[in-house]
């Protein structure tokens, strides 16, 4: 606002001196790659996490604090954070954040997963050669060594974009008491009758050399040969139907996994189909055997041009039929089975036993042999006793998919493939090398999911049917999330456990070298467990297998005395899925929160973790304590660039966080991760942020203008009390108390992308546009101590006071330095977040829905009024809005409430006159403003007059500048001492 003096001698000073403009230290320019660092150094100074923690243990209106434990997924230690890593952590610091300030006792352990297999191949290829040769403990060592470089990156990486927590102590999967809590909670199984040793077909990775579970197995796109094969019937045709006798008959396979056909011992068919017999057109050509609701796709895929069905037979008769295989002197099983379908193939599947699951336990049911001639290293041996030939065929020691070619040819070369095309189609690959894998029949440790358990009540059940009667109390956000992980539970096989590399949790079990079955001696896994406690995972690898059990210990199954280390290691999957035993349940910090009977825990992950940590995390703590280990789960959707793209760095389409911190400020992102659903798919770029960076912006202009009107203000002293608030004042208040209970409500659901928009609508619409704008006359021009301008500050105190606290879970950074620069208030806490969200009745102690409803509808005749008036500045009859004076008519309801209002009228439309009238319709009329502009506060008024050297001065501000002190000032003359100075 600016003003005019009649005289402009230098030595009078402007009338604008005069009026209380804002004033605060508080910096416009953020600076936060420069603020925040040292903000981190004064937390960490202060120990300011363990002051909050602190403050948790003490009660909250005479009450103790209810408990909210938010567990945490550990993030896997080999590389710096990408901007999921920022995501997850950030919306786990939103909610402990807004936990603590809501009164809970919410502590937060982050932890970090240290084993597996992609670290033990960054280490494979640093040691090289020299790994052969280096004892069990180096290698274990420098495993440790190269995940230890990346937890510590990744906890400064994560206490640099303002997350609290227990960062100088987090929880890794591969300290000594946390190896030593994941083989107990495996001895828990083992103890428990849900572990075995057994030959199963399991995925497997040639490239990593290891068995992978369910939630190891990703889906990518792959190119296989498809194959029509056909396989001679060599029992009597005559018994499927007197039209087959004694014509060549086969039937035929279909299979994309051609290297598989060296295992093939079976052709099975479904019981429930009706099968038929194609005859060739020639007299004693080839008949072939096919389901029939398949036939018209296989006679044109495999070219049978002419052939006509002359019989037809269920599947069920083909049971026990015997066929040749096409090119070993094997003869095939013919085996009933439900799994095959009619949607594609030829309704015969051809089953290898050693090389799929379904296959596997058809075999069972057949008494086929499971043995499996592929490697490790998936390089496929022959059986020399059924090759036919003295020199081994092309495929003998080629690995599996070299193998594809090699046999493909070998199929036409004996005339069994009737064709031939590549498919590309989805695939199980690897999660840690994106290589395809296999089926391969290994022995593996399990974990049975039919194993029998008991309910609390003392009913029968099995484990997998009691693990989903869990997943029923489980709060799911989203909704979706409980029918997924239920029908993973409902539909997985048989748990695998075992790996078969070394840097990991190892299965510490003994095995008798006579008949191979585990020792099992509760006792002794007792003592294991304490030797992990004192020497960790290489314990095992030292400790010779005398100095474990006494010298007569014997095989209680065949009797033997010698027995053998087992030498794989623990799943990753089951080792993090042991945390809640490890950390939440043994942590000193945790175990006494965790084990409460009214415990509220959560889980918070993306999506892809119903199959991963959600999932053996609730399989671990069903079968050892009987309920689930979390009462809720909250899923993330995933990270893409704006046009929905994965983010990679082969396109080179990701968000560096730690460089969008270093350049824009951790806020930034911190903002970003607000103002996204998390439940869904979120896009980011270098755009997006910039946009936030602009939202970031104008919050703070508006902190600022809002810590710039409260100086001088002193709330002990200046507070006005609420009943003596003006009303524009108090309709604030009530605006704040609705957005702090609305903000609440969203932090206790997660739901702070709406606390982001709401916010920042609150700050651009209905403070800056609206009441900052309205208060400009009454903040500059008022005296200081007037009731008035003490009534808005008053307001504007309690606004920024909410305002700082709400946004303190997202905006920690500045939410901090708003909290240094607020007035100073008798044992104010050192920093926001030692302090509570602010209650609604210290905002506006009433009821403020009738206050809500009332200013409304003011507004909206407000609304109308500001349209005139744009219309008369349009029409050049005004220049600006203090120029104009508004006539208001209206009835009814709008005069009554016009009428309890009039005194905040000109206030709120920043006019200098309003009159209300009686009128049959409600109408405005902008008129010129009459009377004369003060040359001080320019609101035209009836009179204005000299305030000594100062000319055209309203009544108002004559008062106001009395109540200041400010003595009129004198135009020097020639002869008085200032001229002469």
């Amino acid at each position: 606002m600016q003003s005019s003096n009649l005289h402009t001698d230098p030595a009078v000073p402007e009338l604008k001196s005069t009026l209380t403009l804002p004033q605060t230290d508080f910096p416009m320019k953020a600076n936060l790659p420069q603020r925040e660092p040292q903000q981190l150094a004064l937390w960490d100074e202060m120990d300011l996490y363990g002051q909050i923690c602190q403050a948790a243990t003490e009660p909250v209106d005479g009450q103790p604090r209810p408990t909210y434990l938010l567990h945490d997924g550990p993030p896997y230690a080999n590389g710096p954070l990408h901007l999921g890593h920022a995501l997850n952590k950030g919306l786990k610091d939103f909610v402990v954040k807004s936990k603590t300030m809501a009164g809970f006792n919410s502590p937060y352990v982050p932890g970090y997963d240290c084993h597996g297999l992609p670290i033990e191949i960054k280490v494979d290829e640093q040691l090289g050669r020299k790994k052969l040769e280096m004892p069990a403990a180096d290698v274990l060592a420098a495993c440790r060594a190269y995940a230890q470089r990346f937890v510590d990156l990744q906890t400064s990486q994560f206490v640099r974009l303002g997350c609290f927590g227990r960062w100088k102590s987090p929880y890794t999967t591969m300290s000594r008491d946390y190896e030593a809590r994941t083989l107990e909670t495996f001895y828990g199984f083992l103890e428990g009758g849900f572990v075995y040793r057994g030959l199963k077909p399991v995925y497997w990775c040639i490239h990593d050399r290891t068995a992978l579970a369910d939630a190891e197995i990703e889906y990518e796109m792959h190119t296989s040969p498809s194959v029509y094969v056909r396989y001679a019937l060599t029992s009597s045709a005559a018994t499927l139907s007197p039209a087959l006798a004694g014509r060549p008959v086969f039937t035929i396979i279909w299979t994309t996994t051609p290297w598989t056909l060296p295992a093939s011992l079976a052709v099975a068919f479904h019981p429930d189909f009706e099968y038929v017999a194609l005859a060739a057109p020639e007299p004693n050509g080839p008949v072939y055997v096919v389901a029939a609701a398949l036939a018209e796709q296989v006679t044109s895929a495999c070219n049978l041009k002419g052939f006509n069905e002359i019989a037809r037979f269920s599947g069920s008769s083909l049971e026990h039929s015997t066929f040749q295989h096409p090119f070993l002197n094997r003869s095939i099983l013919g085996v009933l089975a439900d799994y095959v379908t009619a949607d594609q193939g030829t309704g015969a599947v051809h089953t290898a036993p050693s090389h799929g699951a379904d296959d596997f336990y058809t075999g069972v049911r057949y008494g086929l042999d499971p043995t499996c001639r592929v490697d490790n290293a998936g390089v496929l041996r022959v059986d020399s006793a059924l090759w036919p030939e003295a020199e081994p065929p092309a495929f003998d020691g080629k690995k599996v998919f070299a193998a594809n070619p090699l046999i493909i040819e070998l199929l036409r070369e004996r005339g069994a493939l009737l064709a031939q095309q590549d498919i590309h189609h989805s695939y199980p690959h690897c999660w840690r090398c994106h290589k395809p894998v296999i089926f391969r029949a290994t022995e593996q440790w399990f974990i049975g999911l039919e194993t029998p358990v008991t309910r609390a009540d003392g009913s029968a059940t099995t484990f997998r049917q009691r693990t989903i009667e869990e997943i029923d109390r489980v709060v799911w956000d989203p909704a979706w999330g409980r029918e997924r992980i239920t029908n993973m539970i409902a539909t997985r096989p048989d748990w695998c456990i075992s790996r078969q590399r070394i840097w990991g949790v190892p299965i510490a079990v003994l095995l008798c070298t006579g008949c191979n079955e585990p020792l099992l001696d509760p006792a002794l896994n007792r003592r294991i467990i304490v030797l992990f406690e004192q020497q960790g995972a290489e314990a095992w690898h030292a400790v010779a297998v005398r100095d474990l059990i006494p010298a007569e210990t014997c095989c209680t199954h065949c009797g033997h005395g010698e027995f053998r280390k087992e030498t794989d290691i623990l799943d990753v999957w089951f080792d993090s899925g042991s945390s809640w035993h490890a950390v939440a349940e043994s942590d000193p910090d945790l175990r006494d929160l965790y084990n409460r009977p009214d415990r509220t825990v959560l889980y918070l992950e993306g999506g892809d973790q119903h199959r991963g940590w959600f999932h053996s995390s609730l399989l671990a703590s069903v079968a050892l304590r009987n309920r689930a280990p979390y009462s809720h789960v909250a899923t993330a959707g995933w990270t893409l660039d704006e046009q929905g793209r994965a983010m990679s760095k082969s396109l080179g389409n990701g968000v560096d966080p730690v460089e969008v911190a270093e350049k824009m400020g951790a806020e930034i992102v911190r903002l970003w991760i607000a103002s996204v659903d998390f439940r869904e798919d979120m896009a980011a770029s270098d755009n997006l942020m910039k946009r936030c960076s602009e939202i970031y912006r104008k919050l703070r202009n508006t902190f600022r203008f809002l810590l710039g009107n409260l100086h001088g203000f002193d709330p002990a002293a200046h507070a006005v009390p609420f009943a003596d608030l003006l009303p524009l004042d108090r309709y604030m208040l009530a605006r704040t108390r609705d957005l702090t209970e609305r903000v609440l409500g969203w932090y206790s659901t997660f739901e702070f992308h709406r606390i982001y928009h709401a916010i920042n609508e609150f700050a651009i619409a209905d403070l800056s546009a609206f009441y900052l704008d309205a208060l400009k006359d009454r903040m500059y021009t008022f005296a200081p101590s007037s009731i008035a301008r003490r009534s808005a500050q008053t307001a504007l105190w309690q606004i920024t006071e909410a305002l700082t606290r709400l946004l303190a879970p997202i905006l920690s950074f500045t939410t901090e330095e708003v909290w240094s620069y607020l007035p100073a208030v008798p044992d104010r806490a050192p920093s926001v977040h030692l302090t509570l969200f602010p209650s609604l009745v210290s905002i506006f102690p009433d009821d403020s829905a009738p206050v809500l409803a009332e200013w409304k509808s003011l507004l909206e005749l407000r609304d109308a009024a500001l349209v005139a008036l744009e219309n008369s500045r349009q029409n050049k009859e005004i220049g600006k809005s203090l120029e104009a004076e508004l006539e208001i008519f209206a009835s009814g309801e709008p005069l009554a409430l016009l009428q309890k209002y009039a005194a905040d009228l000109k206030e709120i439309l920043n006019v200098s006159r309003v009159t209300v009238h009686p009128g049959s319709e409600f109408r405005v009329t902008v008129l010129p403003a009459t009377g004369y502009r003060c040359n001080r506060c320019w609101n035209f008024m009836p009179a204005v007059s000299p305030y000594g050297a100062w000319e055209g001065v309203c009544d108002r501000c004559h008062s106001a500048l009395r109540a200041m002190n400010i003595q009129p000032p004198v135009i020097p003359t020639a002869a008085s001492p200032e001229s002469a100075q």
